[in-house]
């Protein structure tokens, strides 16, 4: 009993603003930052280990800068600072999300990703610890540990979307509904990409790009379909977006 109330006593402690209280928060901070970013670090994304640690460590100081501001001059409102923060990151997380040339969006899982280490520092930077750390693992799972699972529910969906590069001198984009019907695939919708063109000499256009989705009437995995996709006389280029 007496071991549980030291425990309680400590953790009042912990919550207040001393000296303390202070240098766990910073560390902590840096921990689950740390932890969070090493995944993103390794897949060599833009945000890596260091900017997620500099979102971390960033908005438990505000909340620390905050609270000190409502107990030191007793005004002001203790959550003011951390809901600027919770909308302010998302213009650094948009930073994060490209899209390719051909179409293909990158950067939403990063961005996500800064934004709960924003929310993990919000959680330090209060005192609450309990919720910063069982959150924090629970962010590492879901990023690196449902990975695989991701990937598998991906690959097991009935729909594809495909960026394709397709040669209008060996005929026009309906031959190649044509060849998707009879190799039974059917295609949803087709949008005309900008991601790629060509020209002849003459100003004549002979490459257009299309963003497709397709499914295939049969029992065929994605990389099937691409590979029956690709034979078709006009494809230059197919991939998975």
């Amino acid at each position: 009993m007496n071991g549980w109330n030291f425990l309680e006593n400590m953790m009042v402690h912990l919550r207040d603003l001393n000296h303390a209280s202070i240098l766990l928060r910073i560390c902590l901070s840096v921990l689950v930052g740390g932890i969070l970013g090493m995944e993103r670090g390794k897949k060599n994304r833009p945000a890596g280990l260091r900017t997620y640690i500099l979102v971390c460590l960033g908005s438990a100081l505000v909340m620390m800068t905050n609270q000190y501001v409502y107990i030191t001059y007793q005004t002001g409102d203790p959550m003011r600072l951390g809901a600027q923060v919770i909308s302010g990151v998302g213009f650094l997380g948009a930073g994060t999300i490209v899209l390719t040339g051909r179409n293909k969006i990158m950067g939403i899982t990063t961005a996500a990703g800064l934004w709960t280490a924003a929310c993990s520092g919000l959680a330090i930077g209060i005192g609450f610890y309990e919720g910063a750390i069982f959150g924090g693992i629970a962010i590492a799972f879901t990023v690196s540990g449902l990975l695989k699972f991701d990937i598998w529910l991906r690959k097991k969906s009935r729909y594809l979307d495909l960026y394709i590069e397709y040669n209008t001198k060996k005929g026009g984009f309906s031959e190649f509904l044509q060849y998707a019907k009879d190799h039974q695939i059917e295609v949803h919708n087709i949008q005309i990409s900008r991601g790629y063109s060509w020209h002849d000499p003459d100003g004549k256009q002979q490459t257009l790009s299309y963003i497709v989705t397709v499914s295939s009437e049969v029992n065929r995995t994605h990389t099937e379909m691409i590979e029956v996709l690709a034979h078709e006389k006009g494809v230059l280029f197919v991939e998975e977006l």
